[in-house]
C-alpha cells in the first residue's frame, strides 16, 4: 500500500550525481566518510519527513508516495525535476573593487552570499571576478538510493523530526525541548539555546515559521504552533570586597 501524502516516515536515503556517482548528501555515516563528504556536527540516522512537505524536491516525494514501509529503490531523477538546470544569466563579473571594499581577497572556489543568493567564485582574472549563483548541482541528473524505514504516529516526534530539518542548530538537543499539546494547538519550548547564538534573528524565525508551517499542514489535529523562548541573565554578580578587620597598633591601645 502506498504511503499516504500527510504521513510523516523515517527515510534513510543517498543522493548521488549520475554521471559521476558522486554522492553529495546521504543518512549513512559510512557512506558520508567513503565519499569524504562526512560532517563531524551532523548526527547520521534516517531523517524524518513529511511525505506532503517541501522538504524535498518535488518529483522526489512523487516516488515516495509509491512506496511501502520496508521498501528499497532507487530512483532517477533529471536535471529539470531535481536542482534545474544551468542558467547563463546567474553567472554573473563582479569587479575585483566591490571586494576590496570589504577587505575581502576572493580564490577559485571561495562560497559566498550576496543578496541572500548563495554563490561561488569560479574565476578570477585581473579587476573582474566571476560568481556562479547556479545550485551546485544544476545542470546533473540526480540518482537517490532510498529505504522508508518505517512510518510515525507520535505526534511530538513528528515535530520533533521537523525542528532537527529545518533548524539546524547543533547545540540543540531535541532530548530538552518540550512540547505540549492543548486545544488544537502546539506549544514548543526550545529552551534556552533557542538558535540567537550562531544565526541572526530573521533566520530563526524563518526556520520557526517553516516548522509551524508543516505542522500545521501536515499533522492532523494541530492548527496552530506557539514557540516559547527562554532568556537569562548571564551577567556575573560584581564581587564584593571581602572585609578586613582592623588591626589594632600598640600606639592606639
Amino acid at each position: 500500500m502506498a504511503i499516504d501524502d500527510k504521513a510523516f516516515i523515517r527515510l534513510n536515503y543517498t543522493g548521488k550525481v549520475k554521471e559521476t556517482g558522486d554522492v553529495f548528501d546521504t543518512t549513512y555515516e559510512d557512506v558520508a566518510e567513503e565519499a569524504g563528504i562526512k560532517n563531524p556536527e551532523k548526527d547520521y540516522h534516517p531523517m524524518i519527513l513529511a511525505v506532503g512537505s517541501s522538504q524535498l524536491i518535488p518529483k522526489l516525494h512523487e516516488e515516495i508516495q509509491k512506496l511501502d514501509v520496508g521498501d528499497k529503490k532507487s530512483v532517477e531523477i533529471p536535471c529539470e525535476d531535481a536542482f534545474g538546470k544551468r542558467d547563463p544569466s546567474k553567472i554573473q563579473l563582479i569587479p575585483m573593487k566591490e571586494f576590496k571594499k570589504q577587505n575581502i581577497k576572493p580564490f577559485v572556489g571561495m562560497p559566498l552570499t550576496l543578496e541572500g543568493n548563495p554563490g561561488i567564485v569560479r574565476t578570477v582574472d585581473g579587476g573582474r571576478v566571476r560568481v556562479d549563483f547556479n545550485h551546485e548541482l544544476a545542470g546533473k541528473d540526480i540518482v537517490y538510493d532510498l529505504e522508508i524505514v518505517e512510518t510515525i504516529d507520535d505526534n511530538e516526534e513528528k515535530i520533533k523530526g521537523l525542528i532537527e530539518v529545518y533548524y539546524g542548530n547543533p547545540n540543540l538537543n531535541l532530548d530538552d525541548v518540550k512540547i505540549d499539546f492543548e486545544d488544537e494547538v502546539a506549544k514548543i519550548n526550545l529552551g534556552l539555546i533557542a538558535g540567537f547564538d550562531q544565526r541572526s534573528a530573521q533566520e530563526v524565525t524563518l526556520s520557526k515559521f517553516r516548522v509551524a508551517r508543516e505542522a500545521y499542514e501536515n499533522i492532523e489535529g494541530i492548527e496552530k504552533v506557539q514557540f516559547i523562548d527562554e532568556f537569562e541573565d548571564n551577567t556575573p554578580e560584581e564581587e564584593t570586597e571581602e572585609e578586613i578587620p582592623e588591626v589594632l597598633n600598640e600606639e592606639d591601645e
